[in-house]
This record gives structure tokens, C-alpha cells and sequence, in this order.
């Protein structure tokens, strides 16, 4: 999960500080220090830590701060401005050209995840409209273009290919083809290299010059830390990178990439892929990700996937049943339906103010456990579906027979269906207010009731999320 331990850190950091009342300066001092160490450990850029933490403690140790009466909520309020100033402040949207197609170049070193996360990009831009092609100029890597044409098949999205042939050549016959063939939006797939061979950064040049790309974007492996921020820094400096693509973004638990990269290049990270799979790509929001390190939840995220995963039919439902407050065991199973295609329940427990995503890592629903839990609660009658609390043993008998499980089965789906019901007890209202908000705000704009997914009492969207 991303971020997971540097946020545990910086947790760690924060929790001496809320237990102390009116805070002292040498107490400021001594969680900045540890902040210090939690983002050296994460991997972020020395220089960009020392100014990081000199900033941020300028800030803290000033009169309003140890003179406020929720002093330490003001640090922690202090360290997120600070970090989304350090990714850079505003989302940066992928550069269109006015004239057609439009043309993104897409670079980065071998093994950085180039041609899956370049085509989840086109297939991300199809879904906003445009029609994108997809360019195979990658004649070096064995099975490169089999692979394009994997996944642009995968996508829907042609791939244009001239086999072993000249790469700049390729580019720009490619670019002939999306002209004939209306597609408005081109994406050229140029072979992984490193930042120090020169001859082939030199063919990167050579495209660059000769096709004219609205954006290069930079592929960078997050799980690489600082070595991804000097390739940035090379790569940047041969073709003027004009963004980033941040690639397994999911797997790296430190972080080190991402706060490092904007504050060394002074170029903005525009996406981020966010697992394996083709529709798993994200724009990049500083802000949101800086709530995510802060363990202070990313509702907005939340609720466009909720969009994204669920028809306005079932949108309005759960945002009834969530209102209304109830939540049963068939609500259980319809919820867990819906948000399979929302991604794994650590990610998404992540963007939830108030819960530990680390203690839902190994709880994410497949088709083995989407069937038994289908198996067990048809298996009940509605009665016990209504009220799971009536199930005694000699029921859970019953049941388990029914479903052709073992009872172990059977209380298992109902210690977490109760689990799930404890955990929307303990979460705070901020982001119950905040969904609330944003579910007016869609309602204004024609958009319908998109709900309020994760919050709003019992009848939660995490309801659905547990083995």
C-alpha cells in the first residue's frame, strides 16, 4: 500500500504530540526530528527533507502555534500544507495541442512500467472522451509490440506497428495513420533505456524534434526511490520532460519518489498507476495525497471510483440505505458485488478518514469468497439475514449445510459483517460532512445521488469489503 510506512512513522510522530496539551518549542522540535528520520527512511532526497522539516518547523515554533489551543492538530495541519507545496500545490492535467492529433511521448528507463501504464494512460483518455492510438517504437525489448498489442486489445485501443523498423520513422508514419483514421490523440511507446546511453537518448531527441510531442511524460517506477528522481533528472535535462507518470504506485510503502521528484525537477506528477490492472490509473491530486500519508483518509478519491463502479441505479439505492441507517446481510452481499471493481479494500480503507487500512491488507474479496458468502447468507432465512444476532449454533448448523461450508464458515462471515458494523461506529463525522457535501454538490450539477459510500452508519459501502 502506498505510503504505508511512512505514514505509520509520521503517525507515531504526531500521537507524542496530541497527548501534551500546550505544546513547548523543544517539544515541536523533537517530532520534527523524527519526521525527519521517517522521510529519510521513506527515501525522500536529503536537500528536500532538510528544507522540508526547516520550513515546517519555522512554522510550528511560531507564537500562534504554541499559543493555540489545539496546538498539535496545528503542526499536523502545518506538515500537510507543507507536503502538498512539496508535490506541487494543483493536479497538472496531460497537455493537449490544439492541433490534431495531439501527441504525448512517452519515456522512461527499462523495467519502469512504460508501455502498461502509457497504454492504461490512453485507455484512462478514452473514457474522457478522446480517441486515442497507441504507437509501438519500441523495436529493441524482445516482445515489446506483442505486448502494446495485448493490452491496446485489452483497452480497445488500435496499436499502430512497422515491426523492427526505425523508430523515428515509425513515430512519424503513426502519427500519418491517426490523421487518416481520426484519432485524435497519440501516444508514442519509445523503448525503455537508461538515462547514460547516450546513442539512445539521442533517438529520443531525434523523435522529440522530429514529431513535436505536446507532452513528454516521464514513466518513473515509485518503488525506486531517489534513483527514479535522478533518471528524472537526466531524462530531463536531454528532453525536457514536461511531466510524470508514477508507476506502481500501490507497491511502494515509503513514498520517496513522490515527494522527491517535483521539489529535485520542478516537473509536476500528473498520474499514477495504482495497480495491475488496465483501468487501475489515477491523476495525481497533491492534497489528496497528502491526506493519504497523513492517515486523514481521500473521500473525493473514494467517491469517484464509487461513480466509476456503480451504475446511478445502485448509487441511489446504497445512498438510501445508508441514510436510512440500516444495513442487513443481504445489503452485506449487494455491497460486496458492487465495489469488487473498485479496487483492493487496503486502498480504499486508505482514503477513509478514521481507518486502519493496514489491518484490511489480506480481506480483499474474490470469487472463491464471493461465492461462499452468496452460499451462506441465501442459505439463511430472512429472518436471520434481518438479525444475524438469532444465529445460534444449532442455525449456523443449519446454514452451513445449506451452503455445503463448515460453520468455521459461517462465523467467520458474521464476526466480520459485525466487524464492519463496529468499524463504521468508530469513524469520525468529518467525512461523513464531507460526502454529505459532495453528494449535494452532484445533485446541483444534473449528476444525480452519487452516495456517500464508506460512511453514513451501518449501511457503509465497506459492508461489502470483508472475506
Amino acid at each position: 500500500m502506498a505510503f504505508e510506512s511512512l505514514s505509520e512513522k509520521l503517525s507515531s510522530a504526531f500521537k507524542k504530540l496530541t497527548g501534551k496539551g500546550r505544546l513547548k518549542e523543544a517539544d515541536v522540535k523533537e517530532a520534527m526530528r523524527e519526521v525527519k528520520l521517517a522521510l529519510l527512511e521513506a527515501d525522500v532526497n536529503f536537500k528536500v527533507v532538510k528544507d522540508f522539516v526547516k520550513r515546517v518547523t519555522e512554522r510550528a515554533v511560531g507564537t500562534d502555534i504554541l499559543e493555540s489551543l489545539n496546538p498539535a492538530q496545528m503542526v499536523i495541519k502545518i506538515v500537510n500544507e507543507e507536503l502538498i507545496a512539496l508535490m506541487g500545490s494543483d493536479s497538472q492535467k496531460l497537455n493537449i495541442s490544439s492541433k490534431t492529433p495531439s501527441i504525448v511521448m512517452l519515456v522512461g528507463l527499462q523495467g519502469a512500467g512504460k508501455t502498461t501504464n502509457g497504454a492504461k494512460l490512453a485507455g484512462y483518455m478514452k473514457r474522457q472522451g478522446k480517441n486515442p492510438l497507441l504507437v509501438a517504437c519500441d523495436v529493441y525489448r524482445p516482445a515489446a509490440i506483442q505486448q502494446l498489442e495485448t493490452v491496446g486489445g485489452q483497452l480497445g485501443i488500435p496499436v499502430f506497428q512497422e515491426g523492427q523498423g526505425n523508430p523515428v520513422e515509425i513515430a512519424q508514419h503513426g502519427i500519418e495513420y491517426a490523421k487518416r483514421h481520426g484519432q485524435d490523440l497519440v501516444f508514442l511507446d519509445t523503448a525503455g533505456r537508461l538515462h547514460i546511453d547516450e546513442a539512445l537518448m539521442e533517438e529520443l531527441v531525434t523523435i522529440r524534434d522530429t514529431v513535436e510531442p505536446a507532452e513528454i511524460l516521464l514513466v518513473v517506477d515509485a518503488m525506486t526511490g531517489q534513483d527514479a528522481v535522478n533518471a528524472a533528472s537526466a531524462f530531463d535535462e536531454a528532453l525536457g520532460v514536461t511531466g510524470v507518470l508514477l508507476s506502481k504506485l500501490d507497491g511502494d510503502a515509503r513514498g520517496g519518489a513522490a515527494l522527491s521528484i517535483r521539489a529535485v525537477t520542478g516537473k509536476p506528477i500528473k498520474f499514477a498507476g495504482v495497480g495491475e490492472k488496465l483501468d487501475q490509473i489515477e491523476p495525481f491530486y497533491p492534497d489528496r495525497m497528502a491526506s493519504r500519508i497523513l492517515g486523514m483518509g481521500d473521500v473525493l478519491s473514494l467517491i469517484e471510483k464509487a461513480e466509476q463502479a456503480l451504475d446511478q441505479k445502485q448509487a441511489e439505492e446504497i445512498a438510501q440505505r445508508m441514510m436510512e441507517n440500516r444495513f442487513t446481510l443481504n445489503d452485506y452481499l449487494s455491497q460486496l458485488e458492487a465495489i469488487q471493481g473498485m479496487g483492493s479494500l487496503s486502498d480504499i480503507a486508505a482514503m477513509m478518514p478514521g481507518i486502519d487500512a493496514k489491518a484490511l491488507e489480506d480481506a480483499d474479496p474474490d470469487d472463491s469468497v464471493m461465492r461462499r458468502t452468496k452460499a451462506i447468507i441465501q442459505s439463511m432465512t430472512m429472518k436471520e439475514r434481518e438479525n444475524p444476532a438469532i444465529l445460534n449454533a444449532s442455525r449456523k448448523r443449519r446454514v452451513a449445510a445449506g451452503a455445503g461450508v463448515n460453520v468455521v464458515d459461517v462465523n467467520r462471515v458474521i464476526k466480520q459483517y459485525d466487524a464492519m458494523v463496529q468499524m463504521m461506529k468508530q469513524m469520525n463525522g468529518a467525512g461523513k460532512r464531507q460526502m454529505r457535501k459532495q453528494m449535494k454538490k452532484n445533485q446541483k450539477k444534473g449528476g444525480g445521488s452519487v452516495p456517500p459510500m464508506p460512511m453514513g452508519g451501518k449501511g457503509g459501502l465497506f459492508g461489502g469489503l470483508f472475506k
